[in-house]
């Protein structure tokens, strides 16, 4: 009898330190109400800072005309732009001389593809031209419209023939390269040679 009483006695004294300590973690911790929630709310809302103006990285005289995209967009960055720009006009220009219309057509837009089209079919590209050299001059133009970004580069090359460095051909051209200002894919779209 005496062994079933230390039991209840051992709850009792069990649930009274429960109490007690549900007592004091409440003390200490505090307890929400309605009106202490809203009253936060409005005091994170009202602390909030104010977003700040994107930083503008250095550019080069021959870039400034980038400013306008930094000025729109987060996600911009002119050097893996430029390092892309150059990658495309070898890969496009390759394929050109090439005949490569397959290889072409995902990088250029409906018009350039024809135009490169009708010239590989009149026999106006050269499959042994190779490239010498590639420079970007940097940018002469740049703008959003209509949702996309367009953006105009010069570049110089120097081109040869069969390896012989005798045939080497200086040309300077400007492509316009397009993207949809919401789009995630790293591909520009050549639109203007």
């Amino acid at each position: 009898m005496i062994y079933g009483d230390l039991q209840f006695f051992d709850i009792i004294v069990f649930g009274a330190i429960a109490v007690f300590l549900i007592y004091r973690l409440r003390g200490v911790l505090g307890k929400r109400s309605g009106y202490e929630s809203t009253q936060t709310q409005q005091r994170t809302t009202k602390n909030k800072p104010k977003p700040l103006k994107k930083e503008i990285p250095p550019l080069k005289d021959d870039e400034q005309k980038l400013s306008k995209i930094y000025e729109q967009l987060d996600s911009f960055d002119h050097k893996s732009f430029v390092d892309g720009a150059k990658k495309a006009f070898e890969v496009i220009l390759t394929a050109y001389n090439q005949g490569d219309k397959k290889t072409l057509k995902p990088l250029v837009s409906k018009d350039v593809f024809e135009a490169f089209e009708n010239a590989i079919t009149q026999k106006l590209n050269n499959p042994k031209s190779q490239f010498f050299s590639l420079v970007v001059d940097g940018i002469e133009d740049a703008k959003i419209e209509n949702d996309n970004i367009k953006i105009s580069v010069k570049f110089t090359s120097e081109q040869l023939v069969n390896d012989d460095e005798n045939t080497i051909i200086k040309k300077q051209d400007v492509w316009t390269f397009e993207k949809h200002k919401e789009s995630k894919s790293p591909i520009w779209t050549l639109v203007a040679t």
